[in-house]
């Protein structure tokens, strides 16, 4: 779901305000405009000498990939069937501890990654690196997989069952067992760094954003004579986008999963139809598509950077995308019925297949395949050094709006969807962080959740650019922190593997009724 710096204010539309709203606007944009230029440099740091190359965090992300598809024995392949097993409820029991299922926990977590970025971060990646881009974006994803299904083992492994049965787990709980391997002290400070990131971007960057796109893409199918177009529509909007995500909340997980298990699968089916429609049209077009993107991966032509310059934006359009090693999807896992951890983590394999190598893979196809005048001119702008002037969901609109006039509607709807999903997931997420920051107290909570409708309501009315930004920036600190933590409790994971492949294998699994 993330946007990265670069892409942010590209995709955000202000919403037009005037008079003292644009002042409020522009004096926090000011004030947050030096914050956020200095924490992207530190956060999205290079490596010296190496000006051309990514942000030292999209390496650390990937290296911890890569480690743990060799430690665990490249879990993609060998897990694959055990995860659909467990998802499908094959080793389930109705008295196993955690308030939602299976595949209503991966519902929640995918609904937390699938956003804006899967379409409007692919359509940039497109464009900047070319076609090629969307094979090393594919391996990126592939490897990602690994990395989820580490951390979300160690969700449910090291979560607590509260006494009125709802589950705090997730990063908060297992970084504190990994970093008091080092120091009790350090524990504490390491996870509170990761909770007050992850709380910044779930009201901010998690909410602000997404409530604002979905004001924009519903205004702009509307049109400029809709009531949405008129003076205080945008304030009407966010109360009742406000309202619609409390009475999603308010019923804490379970009642988000309830939610997310129908509307991930409709959304992501719908979006895929619409793409697959555009492949149909241009069927013949796809062999040519599907040569340039193998030959962009390796032999690329006018894009900037050669080969390592398309490496570099395709894996760094995955990382951003799935948040594999970010440890935020580990929070929606941990809620999941199961008495044994591993079992969620086979789960949590699928995340980043269907994040990255179906959604954003669709995206990247549909442009190519669709090759609209739009297209040609972006890319011919990015080969020239040149600021690309269209780009983003404008792009996957043009193509849509190539095979049918009103697909684009349809577009606007999945946006819509996604940003909507995406919103009370990290609603959820940063609630845990609170919890972690602030306690369980019901008054507590209850303050939480008015001040994220507050903020989604903020969002619709005000675009604040420069602190979605910031957000954005922020929450890659997860990724140093989490990574390292996963390092250090690898040996756990492996055991809680082994033991399990070892029951399914020898039956015990389906003789025990239970995972």
């Amino acid at each position: 779901m993330l946007l990265s710096p670069a892409i942010v204010p590209k995709l955000q539309e202000t919403v037009e305000s005037t008079g003292f709203l644009a002042d409020i606007e522009k004096a926090i944009n000011d004030v947050f405009k030096p914050i956020q230029e200095f924490a992207a440099e530190v956060v999205f740091f290079k490596i010296p000498g190496w000006s051309d190359g990514p942000p030292f965090v999209v390496l650390w992300l990937l290296v911890g990939a890569i480690i743990c598809t060799i430690y665990f024995g490249v879990p993609q392949i060998r897990g694959w069937t055990t995860a659909f097993d467990v998802v499908r409820g094959k080793y389930s029991s109705p008295d196993d501890p955690g308030e939602v299922t299976h595949f209503q926990a991966l519902a929640s977590a995918l609904s937390g990654t699938v956003g804006l970025g899967n379409i409007a971060g692919v359509a940039i990646a497109v464009t900047i690196g070319g076609p090629g881009a969307t094979f090393w974006m594919i391996l990126a994803g592939l490897l990602g997989m690994a990395t989820k299904f580490a951390e979300c083992t160690l969700g449910v492994k090291y979560r607590e069952i509260n006494e009125d049965g709802t589950v705090s787990g997730g990063p908060f709980k297992y970084l504190l067992v990994a970093y008091g391997k080092i120091n009790g002290h350090v524990a504490k400070i390491m996870t509170g760094i990761y909770a007050v990131a992850i709380l910044f971007f779930g009201v901010a960057g998690g909410n602000m954003f997404q409530a604002n796109q979905t004001y924009a893409q519903v205004n702009e199918v509307m049109g400029e004579d809709s009531f949405l177009a008129s003076d205080g529509a945008s304030l009407i909007f966010g109360l009742v986008l406000a309202g619609l995500v409390a009475l999603v909340i308010i019923g804490g997980i379970r009642s988000i999963a309830r939610v997310t298990d129908k509307l991930v699968p409709a959304m992501a089916t719908l979006y895929v139809l619409c793409c697959l429609t555009v492949l149909l049209v241009n069927a013949s077009h796809i062999p040519s598509a599907l040569g340039g993107i193998f030959q962009g991966a390796f032999n690329p032509e006018g894009v900037a950077g050669g080969v390592i310059g398309v490496m570099i934006v395709g894996m760094q359009r995955a990382a951003f995308s799935n948040e594999a090693g970010l440890g935020s999807a580990a929070i929606a896992h941990s809620a999941v019925k199961t008495r044994r951890p591993v079992s969620e983590g086979f789960v949590a394999l699928l995340e980043p297949f269907v994040d990255t190598v179906i959604v954003c893979t669709m995206t990247a196809l549909t442009i190519v395949v669709a090759d609209t005048a739009l297209f040609e001119q972006s890319q011919a702008q990015a080969a020239a050094g040149e600021e690309v002037t269209v780009g983003g969901v404008l792009l996957t609109s043009d193509a849509f709006e190539s095979v049918v006039s009103w697909f684009p509607v349809l577009l606007a709807i999945a946006v819509a969807l996604f940003a909507f999903s995406t919103l009370i997931t990290w609603s959820y997420y940063g609630q845990k962080a609170w919890e972690y920051l602030f306690g369980r107290a019901r008054v507590s909570i209850v303050i939480y959740k008015t001040v994220f409708c507050v903020f989604t309501v903020m969002g619709c009315v005000l675009t604040l650019g420069e602190v979605v930004a910031f957000a954005d920036s922020f929450l890659f600190i997860c990724a140093f922190v989490n990574i390292l933590g996963l390092y250090l409790l690898l040996p756990v994971i492996k055991s809680e593997m082994r033991e399990y492949l070892a029951d399914r294998k020898s039956g015990e699994l389906l003789k025990l009724g239970s995972d």
